[in-house]
């Protein structure tokens, strides 16, 4: 049976105010105002590289919920399973970012306590929702929001996994919302669902407790439940401004692991999404050519590694373009230092 869309997923859309270039939010006087989300991140990407998204999230009834829904449709995502909330209280979550620079490290002020999607529910979509695409996405930030949010997480994984959506979990553990011991009990009781899970070493240690190196780590998991690909990124912070990025893939189905050379050096104008686009390269290699994991981790890695260099949250690459850094990535000799 034909789907809809090749990726929902589940998510909070945020605002996202910075102080311009290098400046401080204790000082500065402009914002630049910018829409983003760990799960919105991921859907856009696999937009621009070519597939079919759409975001299920729920958003305030007024002129800052309509400027998120337009944000939303020029990434070529669709605004088919968002809500709305018409209450006197309904808000966008809103975060400040400040940009780095050495020794001074980025700062987050996070101002997204009951927030619209706090109030999202299973009964505000209708059953149709379960059976419209082939991968389902969400991720630890979600479920940590609040009990609702985890409670309606929890729900939509069970049921496009019943009607046979693949399902992909991100754990993106974030200490100022939930502790290490509280991920871990509500992300135990869904990785018997999940399909393609995304966990850094450094969160399986932390989160899950889990010892060895890391590809020991990255095949216990499927020895624990019935995950096909493991995948997890390995960033090297150098500077806030200078980065290098790689990861490492697990296939289960064929016991099998992939890697390439890293990303040296990458010029960092803006690390926020750039973990969320990593998880986007890799969902599109897997929805468009599923047994060819070598391919899925090469995209994930390029398109994180040049968001890295694009500012705000959300990717701005399409294929033609990220299929051209891993060329370049992977070719040997001079380059052309223009692309013309």
């Amino acid at each position: 049976m034909s789907k809809s869309f090749d990726l929902l997923s589940l998510g909070e859309v945020l605002l996202r105010l910075s102080p311009p270039s290098n400046e401080r939010l204790v000082r500065g006087e402009t914002l630049q105002k910018q829409v983003g989300g760990a799960e919105l991140n991921v859907v856009s990407g696999v937009s621009l590289l070519g597939l079919r998204t759409g975001i299920i999230s729920k958003l305030p009834s007024n002129d800052i919920g309509t400027y998120a829904k337009n944000r939303i449709r020029f990434c070529g995502v669709s605004d088919d399973y968002l809500v709305y909330d018409s209450s006197s209280d309904a808000r966008l979550g809103i975060y400040y970012y400040e940009n780095g620079a050495y020794p001074r490290k980025p700062g987050v002020v996070y101002d997204r306590r009951h927030s619209s999607i706090n109030t999202i529910s299973i009964d505000d979509f209708d059953d149709s929702l379960f059976h419209s695409t082939k991968c389902f996405h969400t991720s630890g930030i979600t479920l940590a929001l609040s009990s609702q949010c985890r409670e309606t997480g929890m729900e939509m994984i069970r049921h496009f996994k019943e009607a046979g959506a693949l399902i992909s979990f991100d754990v993106n553990f974030r200490g100022n919302l939930w502790t290490g011991s509280q991920a871990k009990e509500c992300i135990e009781q869904i990785l018997p669902y999940v399909d393609i899970f995304f966990c850094s070493e450094e969160t399986a240690r932390l989160t899950f407790l889990k010892e060895g190196d890391a590809k020991e780590i990255m095949k216990s998991f499927t020895k624990e439940y019935p995950i096909s690909i493991v995948a997890s990124t390995q960033r090297v912070v150098h500077s806030p401004k200078i980065h290098t990025f790689g990861s490492i893939l697990y296939d289960a189905r064929s016991d099998r692991y992939y890697e390439e050379e890293p990303y040296r050096n990458i010029e960092v104008v803006d690390r926020i999404g750039s973990g969320d686009a990593y998880v986007s390269g890799v969902l599109y290699g897997l929805l468009s050519d599923p047994d060819n994991c070598r391919r899925a981790l090469e995209i994930g890695n390029a398109t994180s590694a040049v968001k890295n260099t694009i500012p705000g949250d959300l990717p701005s690459s399409d294929l033609k373009e990220i299929e051209n850094v891993i060329k370049g990535h992977q070719a040997k000799g001079p380059q052309l230092e223009m692309a013309r």
